[in-house]
């Protein structure tokens, strides 16, 4: 009796031991099958991109595109070439001719020893750069007595807005700045904004500071800097 279920006891202790080798089989199998799902599927994936990259409607997207930024670098070059993207200075034989070839353009008339004529200087600096658009340029006034008569500058430092080679705008001293020297770039930006020398940037341009370029984060960070009060000269009489 004894012997019998001894026997008993080792045939059903093979069955479950034959048992969970089957079900780890099973479950094996199981992922095997799954793996080779998900690798026939990234496979899938990568032909169906490689097929799409021929289509002639994809193709005929990318040309137009490429062609549009071609176009956008060259009438870039073409800009800078013209001295677009920095404060230029010009001379006086020259300001007529800039003046009348640029759409947007902003004339600081100044002076090299004025103290409030230095600090504009550094706000149009920063503008240049962001507003690729319209030409920045400065024009020592006492080398340029002609057109500081003709356009009756008498107060420096003197900004003015010209619209296809109109002179549309201006501002003197630093009254519309708030009369003082430490106001931040983004108050000239704001009212060259409202004489529609500049163009707003597009939406796109609005994005978080750490996703622009370098040298965008580094003028963003600029504007935001004042500059040192105690300007010993006000705004000064120019006759």
């Amino acid at each position: 009796m004894e012997h019998m279920n001894k026997e008993k006891f080792n045939s059903q202790l093979s069955a479950i031991t034959q048992g969970q080798a089957m079900v780890a089989a099973i479950r094996d199998y199981q992922k095997e099958l799954l793996e080779n799902e998900k690798a026939g599927s990234r496979t899938h994936d990568a032909v169906a991109m490689q097929e799409l990259m021929k289509d002639p409607e994809l193709e005929h997207l990318y040309a137009e595109r490429l062609a549009s930024m071609q176009k956008e670098a060259e009438k870039r070059a073409k800009l800078e070439r013209k001295g677009h993207g920095e404060l230029q200075e010009v001379q006086e034989a020259d300001f007529l001719e800039v003046v009348t070839n640029t759409d947007r353009c902003v004339a600081h008339f100044c002076h090299a020893d004025f103290e409030r004529c230095k600090i504009l200087n550094q706000h149009l600096t920063v503008l240049a750069k962001k507003y690729f658009g319209t030409r920045f340029i400065k024009l020592s006034a006492p080398d340029a007595p002609f057109f500081t008569v003709k356009l009756q500058v008498k107060v420096l430092p003197c900004m003015i807005m010209f619209l296809n080679g109109v002179a549309s705008d201006r501002t003197v001293g630093f009254d519309e700045f708030g009369a003082k020297d430490d106001f931040p770039v983004s108050v000239v930006e704001r009212r060259l904004l409202n004489s529609g020398v500049i163009i707003p940037p597009k939406p796109s341009d609005d994005s978080d500071p750490e996703d622009l370029p370098e040298h965008r984060r580094r003028a963003l960070k600029q504007s935001k800097l004042t500059l040192t009060k105690g300007s010993s000269d006000e705004d000064s009489d120019f006759d």
